[in-house]
């Protein structure tokens, strides 16, 4: 049995506390506070807590998935982005830019945020852009 802990930073907000993952035999199987972490002195919120629980998930997606004749079914990185793509660019050339928004999220580093925002607002001509730090 290798039993083990790994230092990191939880990825469910911008605090930064710290944290230890609990690994057996290469599964994720748990979490713990890092005790002296001057950021949460040795506390997690309740995602903290739970952040590894959908690491092994059944239900957990692996791939992507896009709708064709009403029905979701696995397709390939470049398919789904390209599909992505093609909607927006036809909404937007239909209805104009406003009639698309964006929501980013606090898991997203600040230069992934800044990119997202550059995106909507170079390339599809809107603003509505939010970000929503309570994920």
């Amino acid at each position: 049995m290798d039993y083990r802990f790994v230092k990191t930073t939880c990825p469910f907000c911008g605090c930064g506390c710290q944290m230890f993952l609990e690994v057996m035999d290469g599964k994720l199987i748990g979490t713990l506070p890092v005790k002296n972490a001057k950021m949460n002195q040795g506390k997690l919120c309740i995602k903290g807590w739970s952040a590894h629980e959908f690491v092994q998930s059944p239900d957990r997606l692996t791939q992507p998935l896009v709708r064709k004749n009403g029905r979701l079914e696995e397709a390939s990185w470049e398919e789904a982005l390209d599909t992505v793509a093609s909607r927006l660019s036809s909404i937007r050339d239909a209805h104009g830019g406003n009639s698309l928004a964006f929501l980013s999220s606090a898991r997203c580093t600040n230069e992934e945020n800044y990119l997202l925002q550059k995106l909507c607002r170079a390339g599809f001509g809107t603003n509505n852009v939010d970000h929503c730090a309570r994920l």
